[in-house]
């Protein structure tokens, strides 16, 4: 029964081996495409010239998403995604598509998501994305778009983002976003756009965020009605376009605004009530403008504001109650102006005031900055404010020292003494040839001074209107040339004068802004007053810094027309404006990184740049866990808590809008060692020496692992020894007592007892003994073969005698 059984398993497994295999199974994915999941299908980077076709798909309704980007493709047809009923996400960016064909997307109802940015498409025909009902996100950024035609976002009532950013349109029309009603993101930014109608935004009423930055706006924004279907806005950037005044009330209709960005453009005036409205706003962008002043009650609307930049203007004053009504103010900036001194009250209606950049600025140290340095002291002292840098420029004196570190004897100078009646008016100062008396000079940046109210001054001393000048307050003195500390006394009645036509404008040398050497500047002095000496100096060297300032200020390459590179993408900045990283004052737990930026202009943030620093322990995968966000325009860094004797790895990248370049920064990357604490054993005096830690505890394992290997040989060896003994040859009983030995007497040899267990066993079982038993008898050796009673007696008596 078994045999059967085992024959016929034998013949069925081999009929089955002698059949044909089965045929390949037909591909079901297109041709240079992945479809590991059934709703995914990745055709990405696969350098296709056109769209694959999904006949083969044996599913093509449960296909979600469709992703076509990074190739070649310039032509879409109909026909190309009608399978795809079901599909919920296209993304087709960076392919060469020029045109769509009014029936793409016919059978796409449901699609959430399009992606066409980054092609070349030159428009939307209308009704193209009408059966898109459901349509959430759209991009078509990045492409030829030249106007917006009416219809083309028509049947998009779903749209929340869409992104136009990065075309060619020159205006919008008005209504082009009315089909949109849910639309809560628009991006407009890096386009042409000059004029922006009455109704372009009508029908926007949820929008939260707006980017028109790095357009051409009309210099003057002025209609109140622009913005004014946007009453759900939270952010407006209008950044890095060519805005020159803000008219009245211009924002009064976005009362949920919270950031309004303003910077880069060219702004010289706004109105008083420019931001009359905004009383939700929390961050406000002026910076890299051209403001030289600000209206008194500009920030009163702006009860809850908490930043405030208007750094890289043109401002030279401040009035005292700037920020009466800043209760809320957390941030201000600014930096880079031509603020010569400020009012010591004029920052004590912001109590929660932190942070404070006042550095760039040409401030002088006089009497006028000592409410100023109290209040910084007073503020330090309790813990509410960062360090602020207030760096002198004038007197000479003090050019280059930092109001902290100055006492009140120092800033007790020249410019804090009052008028003397007895010198002479300015009126009466003598001029240069050819220009007039009297005449506005100019400051020691190449600006032209308001002339200052009529009085006297001191001998030696200059009139010129107080950098902080408010309201009445307009007869400020400032040092003569000479400055407090010259050994030089200056001339009773000669003083210097800066050139100024009559007409009331600058010289042809200066206002040109033409290079080449300033005319010479001779001093005269009325008759009878002693003349200033020819040979000081001070003065040669003053008037030799004067015209290189003026050479440096009219060199083509400071020029109005040259401006900067347009940058909006965190990787080429990277790539292009971020440069000379380098490390310094390493130690053992701290290092300064530092690294310098390019001229630029950044549409997105309104803000400018930031950076993240990034660094970790050089050896291990950089995957760069710590990281540090910089404050804005920072170009050092000091890294703190590091360990000693340890090698680093340091990184810098820029965050543009809140987005940093997904490749990592290995082109702004420096190494650092930091130095080993003095006095340690390899690095760490008195400390542990890890090196030898480590060996000693190798040391310690390799001899408990060869102390383990040796007792298991000893062991086994012991087993081994063991097994021979018990496995050699048995010693037999029959060798023992064997017959071929010499026969002893029996009567002594043998006992009783074994001669009667012997004696009273059968004679007929004599001869049938086995191997097993304990005496072996040759019975054929002792046995007669003779027949006869005889025989039968001698074997009777051999076999008594062997039994004893």
């Amino acid at each position: 029964m078994e045999v059967a059984r085992t024959v016929g398993f034998l013949l069925l497994l081999g009929s089955c081996l002698s059949l044909p295999p089965p045929p390949p199974p037909e591909p079901i994915c297109p041709e240079r495409c992945d479809c590991q999941h059934q709703q995914h299908l990745l055709c990405t980077n696969r350098g296709l010239r056109a769209v694959p076709k999904t006949s083969t798909l044996p599913s093509p309704q449960e296909v979600l998403t469709y992703s076509l980007g990074g190739n070649f493709i310039a032509n879409v047809t109909a026909f190309d995604f009608h399978r795809l009923a079901q599909l919920r996400r296209l993304d087709l960016q960076f392919n060469q598509i020029r045109s769509l064909h009014p029936k793409t997307f016919e059978k796409l109802s449901r699609l959430e998501e399009l992606y066409l940015g980054n092609n070349l498409l030159e428009g939307l025909a209308p009704g193209t994305l009408a059966p898109l009902a459901k349509l959430r996100i759209l991009y078509v950024n990045g492409n030829e778009i030249g106007r917006l035609s009416r219809g083309a976002f028509d049947g998009l009532e779903s749209l929340v983002k869409l992104r136009l950013d990065g075309n060619a349109l020159g205006s919008l029309p008005d209504s082009a976003f009315a089909p949109l009603g849910n639309l809560l993101y628009l991006h407009l930014e890096a386009n042409r756009i000059r004029f922006l109608g009455k109704n372009a935004f009508a029908h926007l009423g949820k929008l939260r965020f707006l980017n028109l930055s790095g357009n051409e706006l009309q210099p003057s924004l002025r209609h109140p009605a622009t913005f004014g279907p946007l009453r759900s806005l939270s952010s407006l950037i209008l950044s890095a376009n060519s805005l020159q005044q803000l008219g009245g009330r211009v924002f009064q209709h976005l009362p949920r605004l919270g950031l309004l960005a303003l910077s880069g453009n060219q702004l010289a005036h706004l109105a008083p009530e420019a931001f009359v409205g905004l009383g939700a706003l929390r961050e406000l962008r002026l910076d890299g403008n051209r403001l030289r002043e600000l209206p008194a009650a500009l920030l009163d609307p702006l009860g809850g504001l908490e930043t405030l930049d208007l750094s890289r203007n043109r401002l030279s004053a401040l009035p005292p109650a700037a920020f009466r009504g800043l209760g809320r103010l957390r941030e201000l900036n600014l930096r880079d102006n031509q603020l010569g001194w400020l009012a010591g009250d004029i920052f004590g209606a912001s109590p929660a005031l932190y942070r404070l950049d006042l550095d760039g600025n040409g401030w002088t140290c006089d009497c006028r900055l000592r409410g100023l340095k109290r209040w910084m002291g007073h503020w330090h002292s309790q813990g509410r404010l960062l360090t602020v840098f207030v760096q002198c420029r004038h007197p000479p004196a003090l050019r280059g020292k930092y109001l902290d570190y100055l006492d009140d004897v120092q800033l007790q100078n020249g410019s804090c003494l009052q008028p003397d009646a007895s010198s002479p008016p300015p009126s009466a100062l003598p001029a240069l040839s050819g220009t007039e008396p009297g005449a506005p000079p100019l400051d020691d940046l190449g600006e032209p001074q308001p002339q200052p109210q009529r009085g006297s001054a001191p001998p030696g001393v200059a009139w010129a209107e107080g950098a902080g000048a408010h309201g009445g307050n307009r007869s400020g003195l400032r040092l003569g040339r000479r400055g407090p500390g010259s050994q030089h006394p200056p001339p009773p009645a000669a003083t210097t004068v800066q050139p100024w036509l009559a007409d009331g404008t600058r010289p042809s040398w200066q206002a040109s802004g033409r290079p080449g050497a300033s005319p010479s500047l001779p001093r005269t002095a009325p008759s009878g007053s002693a003349p200033t000496p020819a040979g000081d100096p001070w003065q040669r060297a003053e008037m030799q810094r004067l015209a290189a300032k003026h050479q440096e200020r009219a060199s083509p390459a400071a020029g109005p027309d040259a401006l900067p590179p347009l940058v909006a993408d965190p990787c080429e900045f990277n790539k292009w404006i971020l440069c000379n990283l380098t490390v310094e004052a390493v130690g053992t737990d701290t290092a300064t990184v530092r690294w310098a930026v390019r001229d630029h202009r950044s549409p997105r943030p309104p803000d400018g740049a930031r950076f993240r620093l990034l660094f970790d322990r050089f050896g291990q995968q950089p995957k760069f866990h710590r990281f540090i966000y910089l404050p804005e325009r920072s170009d050092t860094a000091t890294l703190r808590e590091l360990r000693g004797d340890t090698p680093y790895l340091v990184c810098v990248e820029a965050v543009l809008g809140g987005r940093v370049c997904p490749v990592a920064p290995r082109d702004h990357c420096a190494g650092l060692v930091t130095l080993p604490e003095a006095g340690h054993v390899g690095g760490r005096p008195g400390g542990v020496d890890y090196q030898l830690l480590t060996l000693v505890l190798l040391a310690v394992n390799a001899l408990l692992v060869f102390l383990a290997l040796a007792a298991w040989a000893s062991r086994w060896l012991r087993r081994k020894l063991r097994g021979r003994r018990k496995g050699g040859a048995p010693v037999h009983v029959r060798q023992m007592y064997s017959t071929r030995r010499p026969l002893r007497s029996m009567g002594t040899g043998v006992s009783a007892d074994f001669s009667g267990f012997q004696s009273h066993r059968p004679r007929t079982a004599v001869c049938a003994l086995s191997e097993a038993d304990l005496i072996e008898f040759p019975c054929d050796r002792f046995m007669d073969s003779g027949g006869g009673s005889g025989g039968s007696r001698r074997d009777d008596h051999l076999m008594q005698r062997f039994a004893d």
